[in-house]
């Protein structure tokens, strides 16, 4: 699907992604309820065997109230435990996707978005259409400008490329840039089509103080799991000029 002006397809989702907030927060949540929790569980077992030091013999501990205060004892044993291998886990799935997300870097990754980098005055998204549609393209630049907008024919599919050359309605030549599309479909009946958006770009580097760790293609931080494929640099060309 291209244009002369502009190309075909529409969008739906955003192409700049909220940044995560820090695990940071998280893991000192974490350290000071575990250093809570084992101060407790410390103070519990001085209170325990200070009472059974300073019982009364002619009235010792109830036996019920002594075995209650045992399967307390083991219940926060537990508990501690189990936060250990929380943490253990939680450790692991994070340097799993650390490394995951370090594979990535020099690829050329596809995510869903649906901001651009025009270059050389060429800008391409990939759309995902369900049904054939009537599909409405409005392109904004960076400053939420509207300089591009058309109707396209579009035939059920996935991936189908939509490049614009970065020419406005009134023959204005844009500048190189970011650019956001949108775009509203309907069908033969006049339902309205919901048509997703997809950027690709080489991933430049990856943001491994953030939890899931952030992607950085052109510009703008995606998370692992905005990508949905990964295009081999030897098809890369290829693909890019479809």
């Amino acid at each position: 699907m291209t244009t002369t002006n502009a190309a075909t397809a529409p969008s739906v989702v955003s192409g700049t992604t909220d940044l995560p907030k820090s695990s940071s927060s998280s893991t000192s949540l974490s350290s000071s309820t575990g250093a809570t929790l084992a101060g407790n569980f410390q103070t519990f077992l001085t209170l325990l065997t200070t009472q059974l030091k300073n019982q009364n013999p002619l009235d010792p501990l109830d036996t019920n109230q002594f075995t209650q205060q045992l399967v307390q004892f083991a219940g926060v044993e537990q508990q501690l435990k189990t936060n250990d291998s929380l943490s253990q886990l939680v450790t692991l799935q994070q340097t799993t996707q650390a490394t995951q997300a370090l594979d990535y870097v020099g690829k050329t990754a596809v995510v869903d978005g649906t901001t651009a980098t025009m270059k050389s005055s060429s800008a391409t998204w990939h759309l995902n259409v369900p049904t054939s549609a009537k599909v409405n393209i409005s392109i904004a630049n960076s400053t939420g400008q509207t300089v591009f907008t058309g109707q396209y024919s579009a035939a059920a599919g996935n991936d189908i490329p939509f490049t614009w050359n970065g020419q406005g309605n009134d023959g204005t030549q844009w500048p190189d840039g970011k650019y956001t599309i949108t775009a509203t479909g309907k069908d033969a009946s006049g339902n309205n089509v919901g048509v997703a958006a997809q950027v690709q770009g080489t991933v430049s580097s990856v943001d491994l103080t953030q939890s899931p760790p952030l992607l950085t293609i052109d510009g703008n931080s995606y998370t692992l799991s905005q990508v949905k494929s990964v295009i081999a640099s030897s098809s890369s060309s290829s693909s890019s000029g479809s």
